[in-house]
C-alpha cells in the first residue's frame, strides 16, 4: 500500500477528489459538512484500476489550519496536488508546494478540478499556469490530469495516473525500526484508547508491548522512555490485521494508555530501539521568497512528525540564513521526541504566520557546544566527536549498527583508542616488575589492556610480551629465600613491593597471619614438629613445648599456631593445643 496525502489551495476540490475516488467523504466532523470546508486530517483508500492499494491523507487547505496540514503529509509516498481551473495557481497553492518539498516529498501529480464548462483554451492556459508553477520543482514534468469529481468528468484518467505515478514511486523501508507519528486519538467504545497514523520504518503486530512518547506522554524530561503500551489490535482502513508493515495508514487500539494520555504528535515505537532528543543539528533551508533573514531571534515553531512545537534556534557558523540560502543550524525542543539522521522538519515562525524554511536532522545527539558543531550525516562523525561510544547507543542515535571494537561493547574513533593505549602503555612503565594489574583500570582502558601490541596477560596482570612470566619471576623472588633460611623467625617484608608480596600470598608462595609471614615449608614443618608432639603427648601440647620444639619465641609461634588452628591442623582447648582433622601423619 501508498499513503498519498492532497495539497493545494482551500476550495479547490480536495477532499470531493477525495470522496469521488473512494466512496468514502474524508470530512468528517459536524463543523467541516456545515461550513462546508476541511478543518482537519480526513482520511480514505480505495483500490485502483492495477489492483494497488491506496491510502488519502486529506489534508485542509485554508491557511488558518496549516498545522492540521503539517500533521498529516510528514510520512507520505507521494502527493496528489489539486489546483482549480476555475481559479489557478493560489497562495496556499504556493505554501503547500514548498512544505512538500521541505519534507521530501519527491513524486506526485497534480490535478486540475473543476473543468467542466470551461473552453479548451481556458484549460490550456490553466494548465500552463500550474506548468510554470512548479518548474524547478519535484512535480516539474509531472501528469497534469483535467477532472471535474462532480461530473465523475476525468475520474478514470486520475485512477490511471495514479497507477502510473505508484508504479514508480518507491514503498517504505522496513529497516526493522517502526515508528507511529499519531496524528488521532479518540476512545473507542468497548476497545479503549485508539490512535492512528502512517506506519514507517519497520513493522507491528498484535500483542507487541510498545512506548508512547512526546509531549502528551510524559516525555517532558531529557532522555525520557515515554509510557508503556500493549497492542490490543489493529486495523488498517477498516481491515483488522495481526501485523502490519509501513507504509500503511494504521489505527492501533492500545491496552494500558487511557485517550487522555497520548495526543496528536506523540510517537508510537518499540521500546529500547530510539534515544528521545530535546536537542537536535539540522540544515534549515530558507524559503527563496522570503522577505527577511532567519536568525535567532523569532518565535519559531517546528513541525516534526504529526507535532507542532515551539523551539529555540541557533545558527551555527553564522549569524542568520538569507533567503534562499541553507545553513546548519540547532534546534532545541520543549519535549524529548524519538528522532533519527534523515527526519525532515519544517519551521514556521508564529509571529509573521508563514512558513520559513526547513530541512533535515543530521545529529539527534550533538555533544560539541554550537560554536563548534559542523554536523553532517556520517556515523564515523558521531564516532570521533563522542571518542568512545556504546554500540547500542550509537544505533539508536543513527540508526546504523557497527560491530564492536573492544569488549563486544565499545565502537573507538582511532584517536581516542590511541589516547588510551598511550595511558595503559605510560600505567604499565610503573606498574614494576609483576605488571599492571588489569582490576585498578576503569572498564575502557581495561578493554584497551586486553588488546594492547607488545604485551600479554598473565594472571589478570599485564606485562610486556618479552619479559618474564608472571610465575617464574615469582617462584624467584629474593624474598622466598630469606623466609626459607629463617623459617621459624621469618624477616619482616621491608623493601618488598606491595603489590608483588600480596601476589606472593594470592599464589600461595608465602603464607600470612597477623601481619607476619612464613614459607609454606615452615608452616609444614611445624605442623608435623606438633604432630610427633601429639603423639607423645594426646591430651595436649602447650605453647612453651611447641616454641621449645621449634626454636622459636612467642612473637612468630603465636602467629603460625593461629594458623594451624585455623587450617584445622590443630585444635586449641584452654591452654592446651590437641590434634585437629588435619594434623598430618608422623610416618
Amino acid at each position: 500500500m501508498h499513503v498519498v496525502a492532497t495539497a493545494g489551495h482551500v476550495d479547490h476540490g480536495k477532499s470531493t477528489l477525495v470522496l469521488a475516488l473512494t466512496g468514502t467523504d474524508p470530512d468528517r466532523l459536524v463543523e467541516e459538512k456545515a461550513r462546508g470546508l476541511t478543518i482537519d486530517l480526513g482520511f480514505a483508500a480505495c483500490t485502483l484500476p492495477s489492483g494497488r492499494q491506496v491510502g488519502f491523507v486529506d489534508v485542509p487547505g485554508h491557511v488558518r489550519f496549516i498545522k492540521n496540514m503539517l500533521a498529516g503529509v510528514g510520512a507520505v509516498d507521494a502527493c496528489l496536488f489539486v489546483v482549480a481551473a476555475t481559479e489557478g495557481w493560489k497562495p496556499q497553492s504556493e505554501e503547500h508546494l514548498r512544505i512538500l518539498e521541505l519534507l521530501g516529498v519527491a513524486h506526485g501529480l497534480v490535478a486540475l478540478t473543476k473543468t467542466a464548462g470551461l473552453d479548451q483554451e481556458w484549460l490550456e492556459l490553466a494548465r500552463l499556469e500550474v506548468e510554470e508553477a512548479v518548474a524547478g520543482t519535484f512535480l516539474e514534468g509531472a501528469e497534469v490530469v483535467l477532472v471535474d469529481a462532480p461530473s465523475g468528468q476525468g475520474l478514470d484518467d486520475l485512477r490511471r495516473a495514479l497507477d502510473r505515478l505508484l508504479a514508480t514511486t518507491p514503498t517504505a523501508a522496513d529497516r526493522g525500526r517502526p515508528r507511529l507519528w499519531v496524528d488521532r486519538v479518540f476512545a473507542a467504545k468497548g476497545s479503549g484508547t485508539v490512535v492512528t497514523g502512517t506506519l514507517a520504518g519497520g513493522s507491528l503486530s498484535v500483542d507487541d508491548e510498545v512506548a508512547v512518547i512526546g509531549p502528551h506522554s510524559g516525555a517532558g524530561r531529557p532522555g525520557p522512555r515515554g509510557r508503556s503500551a500493549r497492542i490490543r489490535g489493529l486495523q488498517s482502513h477498516g481491515r483488522e490485521l495481526s501485523r502490519a508493515g509501513p507504509g500503511r495508514r494504521l489505527a492501533i487500539n492500545l491496552s494500558g494508555l487511557g485517550h487522555d494520555e497520548t495526543g496528536r504528535g506523540d510517537a508510537v515505537v518499540l521500546p529500547g530501539q530510539w534515544e528521545p532528543t530535546t536537542t537536535f543539528d539540522a540544515t534549515l533551508e530558507v524559503l527563496a521568497g522570503l522577505d527577511h533573514e532567519v536568525s535567532r531571534r523569532g518565535a519559531y515553531h517546528a513541525y516534526i512528525g504529526s507535532g507542532e512545537h515551539p523551539v529555540r534556534l541557533r545558527v551555527l557558523g553564522s549569524e542568520a540564513v538569507e533567503p534562499g540560502s541553507s545553513e546548519l543550524v540547532r534546534l532545541h525542543l520543549p519535549v524529548a521526541l524519538p528522532l533519527l539522521p534523515g527526519d525532515r522538519y519544517v519551521l514556521r515562525e508564529s509571529g509573521r504566520s508563514e512558513t520559513v524554511g526547513g530541512g533535515e536532522v543530521l545529529d539527534v545527539a550533538p555533544v560539541l557546544p554550537a560554536s563548534r558543531a559542523r554536523p553532517d550525516r556520517s556515523v564515523d562523525r558521531v564516532v570521533a566527536e563522542r571518542g568512545w561510544v556504546e554500540a547500542d547507543l550509537l544505533e539508536r542515535i543513527t540508526g546504523e549498527r557497527r560491530p564492536p571494537d573492544l569488549a563486544g561493547r565499545w565502537i573507538v574513533s582511532p584517536r581516542a583508542r590511541a589516547q588510551a593505549e598511550d595511558r595503559v602503555r605510560a600505567a604499565l612503565e610503573r606498574a614494576g616488575p609483576l605488571g599492571l594489574d588489569l582490576a585498578a583500570l576503569d572498564d575502557r582502558h581495561r578493554a584497551v589492556a586486553q588488546t594492547l601490541p607488545g604485551t600479554v596477560l598473565d594472571g589478570g596482570r599485564l606485562r610486556p610480551a618479552g619479559a618474564p612470566a608472571l610465575d617464574d619471576r615469582l617462584a624467584s623472588h629474593p624474598y622466598l629465600a630469606a623466609l626459607e633460611a629463617s623459617p621459624f623467625q621469618p624477616p619482616p617484608p621491608e623493601g618488598v613491593d606491595r603489590a608483588e608480596l600480596r601476589e606472593l600470598v594470592r599464589r600461595g608462595l608465602v603464607v600470612e597471619r597477623d601481619g607476619v609471614y612464613f614459607s609454606p615449608e615452615a608452616v609444614g614443618k611445624a605442623a608435623r614438629a606438633v604432630a610427633r608432639l601429639l603423639e607423645a603427648k594426646p591430651a595436649g601440647v602447650t605453647v612453651a613445648e611447641v616454641r621449645d620444639a621449634l626454636g622459636t619465641t612467642r612473637r612468630w609461634l603465636l602467629p603460625l599456631l593461629a594458623h594451624l588452628d585455623a587450617t584445622g591442623v590443630t585444635r586449641r582447648r584452654g591452654d592446651l593445643r590437641v590434634a585437629g582433622p588435619k594434623l598430618p601423619a608422623t610416618r
